[in-house]
Order: structure tokens, then sequence, then C-alpha cells
């Protein structure tokens, strides 16, 4: 008795273990290329920006808050603290990106999906750059580096950008910007 399965048996086998895999972790074999194991990306439209960091697309007709996965800008709206050194350029800045552009989302599974206000939980480029507007903002000196609770994606990535931003004081870190060396 040779095998149980025929060679052509086991390739058909061996490819339902594979896309069974790919359906568990939301991976669609139609479209290579838009989703991994890593997370998934969403094409859209950013609406408005809201501040530095946080911008609102619209998904099935509804508004959504997406807050920028690995960045903190200076605050520059809000009645919880008052506006930040930094905080309504940062907020221009997002604008001339984001504002009116397509874009694409990609999520990160160590982030979750949303944040404690609701807001979903994202990376965003812009058509088809490769370089995140997250890392962007941080390396233009407009945002910093920030870890919520768990280490992300790209954290090493953004720290050194940050690190490079303040070598170049450029932004929140040149010393001409911002009273205070840290830029707040």
């Amino acid at each position: 008795m040779k095998g149980l399965l025929s060679r052509k048996q086991q390739k058909t086998l061996v490819a339902l273990c594979v896309l069974l895999v790919a359906y568990l972790f939301g991976i669609s074999p139609s479209a290579p290329g838009q989703n991994t194991i890593q997370g998934v990306q969403e094409e859209t439209v950013v609406s408005r920006v809201v501040d530095g960091d946080t911008i609102a697309v619209v998904t099935d007709g509804t508004e959504v808050k997406v807050r920028l996965i690995g960045i903190n800008a200076p605050e520059s709206v809000g009645p919880r603290r008052p506006v930040e050194c930094m905080g309504k350029e940062a907020s221009v800045v997002l604008k001339d990106k984001l504002e009116g552009k397509n874009i694409r989302m990609e999520s990160d599974p160590s982030q979750g999906t949303y944040d404690k206000y609701k807001r979903l939980l994202r990376y965003v480029y812009v058509g088809s750059s490769t370089v995140s507007v997250n890392e962007e903002m941080i390396s233009e000196g407009y945002a910093y580096e920030y870890t919520y609770d768990e280490p992300y994606k790209y954290q090493t990535q953004f720290k050194e950008k940050e690190e490079k931003a303040k070598k170049e004081n450029i932004g929140l870190w040149s010393t001409e910007r911002c009273k205070s060396k840290n830029g707040v």
C-alpha cells in the first residue's frame, strides 16, 4: 500500500490548510499584498483632521476617528489640556498631508483595534508611499514617539526617528521654537 493520499490530494489538502489559516487570520487570498498577518490594510479617504495625531474617515456612511499609532502630537484643541507649543502647527501639517487624500490604514494586532476613546488605532500611508505619516510626523519634529502600553510594530524605527530629530533640533526639539528643551 503506497500512501493514503495521492500527490495531487496532498497538494489540495495543503492548499486548503493554507486557505483556512488565511481565513482565521483575516487574510484575503484574492487581494495579495492588502492583508498580512501583521496587520490588515484598509483603503479610505480622510474626511477631516482632528488634531496632530487624530483624523476622521468615513466608513459605510459613518465618520470614524482614527488615532495614529506610535505618536503623540502636542495638544491643539480639547477641553482637558491647554494648547501646547507646536500643537497648532502639528495639526496644520497633518491636515496638509492627509485631509481629502486617499490613504491606506494598517492595523497592528499588538495595539488592539480601538483605544479607550473608541478611536481606531492605525498606521496611515498616503497613496503608494511605504513611509507612514506616523513616522513622518516624528521625523519632521511635529510629534513624539509614544508607546501607550505594549511595544508596537514600528517602535524601534519611530524611536530612532525621534532621536535623529532631537539631534538635529527639528520642530519640537528646536531650542528656538519652544521654551523648554523637551518641546512642550
